[in-house]
């Protein structure tokens, strides 16, 4: 849950990185203009460390569910072998909801 935090908060902060440069243009002061496109970034980029995180803990995911697939195959427990690949698959699937 600590990585859709960070994203939620990252997306805040672009939100109101991007209000305060608009605001900086209405009025015409540079210094809040790039206040706003540096809190924009911010946002961006804690936005994207969240994203990388999750997709690691995927990667662990898929790489302990095909262990655990392996392992079940191995010895004949065909239900090992399905909670492995289910494992395997949500892994997959975390990866690609955060590229």
């Amino acid at each position: 849950m600590g990585n859709n935090n960070e994203r939620i908060k990252g997306a805040a902060e672009e939100a109101m990185g991007n209000v305060k440069q608009g605001v900086g243009n209405l009025i015409g002061n540079e210094q809040m203009q790039a206040e706003g496109k540096a809190t924009e970034l911010k946002g961006e980029a804690r936005q994207e460390a969240a994203k990388a995180a999750e997709r690691g803990e995927g990667l662990m995911e898929e790489v302990g569910g095909n262990i655990k697939q392996g392992i079940g195959n191995l010895i004949g427990n065909e239900q090992m072998e399905a909670e492995g690949k289910a494992t395997e698959l949500k892994g997959e699937a975390r990866q690609k909801a955060n590229q």
